[in-house]
């Protein structure tokens, strides 16, 4: 599936139970989340699930088809495709390198949650790979009732398969304990094995015997073969952990009884590995784990990475809101909430020094969709020439030269602009080439040139550089028959309603007075205010109040 960016608030690394959950619940937490696969599940080999209440008997294909398609409906992405390496952190972000072939060759997030899953490795006797997940079989409660009353052999490597035959019993009367490889078993073992009726019989497996595509015996080095309709075979779980181990969580050893059964990545009980901003779930986290065990498990990771975004979201916001009190103290205008453009008068440095250090304290600062105002005022010009004012980390500018146009896309934030620029070049092909990344600080640099659309996203700046002389200039980059296009804020968000604070932001009609157009020239498409719904720092939703102004130069 083509995904539609390469920047998301959430990544999951595999698209089994656990991802798929966690998808689903990232995405109704309105989390913009990409789920990775392979298109490799471990079930694929077996015909149902079972154990998943409400979903019995399903086929494994159908739950992951209806999964995917549960996803989507909430706006979940999806990408075909291997992870071959993470780098990277939560402060600076996650960045994974995909196989040749993929979609894109890398995708941002900022948190990540790894579903991979285990690889089972079989006992090395033929036709054990070729029946597995048909007649040779593992767990009871997955396929006991299959083959219920039937003859089973338990194929012994270890001290841990007496306690499976006694758990096959409960299935069974007619159960068989092939020694194999395992340890001779003590008395009391003997003993309990004799009480519950299930035969022992000595000696090394060497085949399986397949009739009319059905498992029929199991072949002895000495020439016997014992009937049986199914076979019991302890796979070694391995954790499939191999991009966590890039990050320094590395899977280690889970034992039972004494006997290594397999590996798992250490987690904490909502998934949290010891990488910060990485999460685990399901088989890859543990080994034991069932379809519906797995699906829970991503839940809860999923509900603990939202946990952990809201946190970081409230911390920025109280930074934001501090930061608005101390300039309003000094008298300056504004600073917007959503996105910005280049500000001068910051403390504790330079404009430039506070846009770089924003865009730099994580992956992605913006959602990375472009700016609703402009796709729906965009959406029906003819595509020419685009200056796209403040642009950030892109989402705009990209998505008008997706439609064609050719842009000039400035910030006076370099990292932002590497950033816009990676996006760009992640994106389809054609797309970077037709966007010119500038680096401008609107107070003493202004783009040259003239185009059919100048957009002004919530521009807002303080005295100092007034926002007034930047939109004048932005007017008079407009060629004739060009569009101007201006949107910013109305009012303070909803939750803020401090009356310590003395920002005023202009209406749509004081936009256009400020801009001195002459009536003649200019033709007014759209003055509006309009009111949106914007999450909260505390994640329940709040509104906000935008203003929007679209002026037409005249044609000549």
């Amino acid at each position: 599936m083509k995904v539609q960016k390469v920047d998301f608030e959430v990544v999951v690394i595999g698209g089994g139970a656990a991802g798929l959950s966690a998808g689903l619940t990232l995405a109704r937490a309105r989390r913009s989340v990409l789920v990775i696969d392979s298109g490799e599940p471990r079930n694929a080999p077996a015909s149902h699930v079972h154990g998943y209440l409400g979903r019995e008997g399903i086929a494994p294909a159908e739950l992951l088809a209806v999964g995917r398609e549960e996803v989507a409906g909430y706006g979940g992405e999806f990408m075909r495709g291997r992870v071959t390496a993470v780098k990277g952190s939560v402060a600076d972000g996650f960045r994974l390198v995909l196989e040749e072939g993929a979609a894109v060759a890398e995708v941002t997030a900022s948190r990540l949650l790894v579903t991979t899953g285990l690889a089972d490795e079989l006992p090395a006797v033929p036709g054990v790979a070729e029946r597995w997940g048909r007649d040779v079989l593992h767990c009871p409660y997955c396929h006991g009732w299959e083959v219920r009353d039937a003859p089973i052999g338990i194929l012994a490597t270890g001290p841990l398969s007496v306690h499976q035959a006694q758990m096959w019993r409960q299935w069974s009367d007619d159960v068989t304990l092939f020694r194999h490889t395992a340890p001779e078993f003590d008395d009391e073992q003997y003993e309990q094995l004799a009480a519950r009726g299930i035969a022992v019989v000595d000696g090394e497996v060497t085949a399986l015997e397949v009739t009319d595509d059905r498992l029929s015996g199991v072949t002895l080095a000495d020439g016997r073969v014992v009937p049986v309709r199914a076979v019991v075979v302890p796979p070694l779980l391995t954790a499939r952990g191999g991009v966590l181990a890039d990050l320094g969580a590395v899977a280690v050893d889970r034992e039972m009884a004494g006997q290594v059964v397999g590996s798992a990545v250490p987690t904490d009980p909502a998934g949290a590995t010891s990488v910060p901003g990485v999460w685990a779930a399901g088989n890859v986290a543990d080994p034991t784990e069932n379809v519906i065990g797995s699906a829970a498990a991503g839940v809860r990771a999923a509900a603990a990475i939202n946990a952990h975004l809201i946190a970081e979201e409230t911390r920025r916001a109280v930074e934001a809101r501090q930061g608005v009190r101390e300039r309003a103290g000094e008298g300056d205008a504004s600073m917007d909430h959503g996105r910005t453009s280049p500000d001068n008068g910051t403390d504790g440095g330079t404009s430039e020094e506070f846009w770089d250090s924003r865009y730099a304290e994580s992956a992605r600062v913006w959602s990375g969709n472009p700016n609703t105002v402009l796709v729906r005022e965009a959406a029906d010009l003819t595509p020419g020439r685009a200056l796209d004012l403040g642009c950030g980390e892109g989402a705009d500018a990209i998505w008008l030269a997706g439609r064609g146009w050719r842009v000039t896309a400035c910030d006076i934030s370099g990292v932002a602009l590497a950033k816009a620029r990676r996006h760009a070049e992640a994106a389809d092909a054609g797309v970077a080439g037709r966007i010119d990344w500038q680096r401008h600080d609107f107070g003493t640099s202004f783009p040259t040139g003239t185009y059919d659309l100048v957009s002004a996203q919530f521009l807002h700046s303080p005295d100092d550089m007034p926002r007034e002389k930047i939109l004048r200039a932005a007017a008079s980059a407009v060629a004739p028959g060009g569009v101007l296009l201006i949107v910013g804020h109305a009012g303070l968000p909803s939750w803020e309603p401090d009356p310590d604070i003395d920002v005023h932001l202009p209406t749509p009609d004081e936009v256009l007075a400020s801009l001195e157009l002459a009536d003649e020239d200019w033709e007014v498409l759209l003055s509006e205010e309009h009111e949106r719904i914007q999450t909260r720092p505390d994640g329940q939703p709040g509104t906000r109040t935008d203003n929007a102004l679209k002026v037409r130069r005249r044609a000549v």
